[in-house]
């Protein structure tokens, strides 16, 4: 078997497996700016959002940190992969960019 691989023939975003007679080019983890394999712990470098902690590549929680990233008023922060969303606090719904009681 030849291993394909040696010659880098995927994208920056994708890792080579050497199969039988070929290659498959796989894509990287969310979490990677490009990867040497599969999973959180094979990337280059981490995404924007993501931080490297125990040698893989994990999401930063933008909710937890200690300034605020959700400015206005009874606006919630949700925490998602690689971000966060603003969302409307309980009892309040978005009425043109602005949270107003329901």
């Amino acid at each position: 078997d030849l291993d394909e691989c040696a010659a880098s023939p995927c994208k920056d975003h994708q890792y080579c497996l050497n199969t039988d007679g070929s290659f498959s080019c796989k894509a990287c983890d969310a979490s990677c700016v490009g990867c040497t394999g599969e999973g959180s712990e094979k990337c280059k470098t981490c995404a924007s959002g993501y931080v490297k902690e125990d040698e893989k590549c994990t999401d930063i929680d933008e909710c937890n940190l200690p300034e605020k990233v959700c400015m206005k008023e009874n606006k919630d922060c949700v925490n998602t992969s690689g971000s966060y969303k603003c969302v409307c606090s309980e009892g309040f719904e978005d009425k043109d960019g602005t949270c107003v009681q329901t």
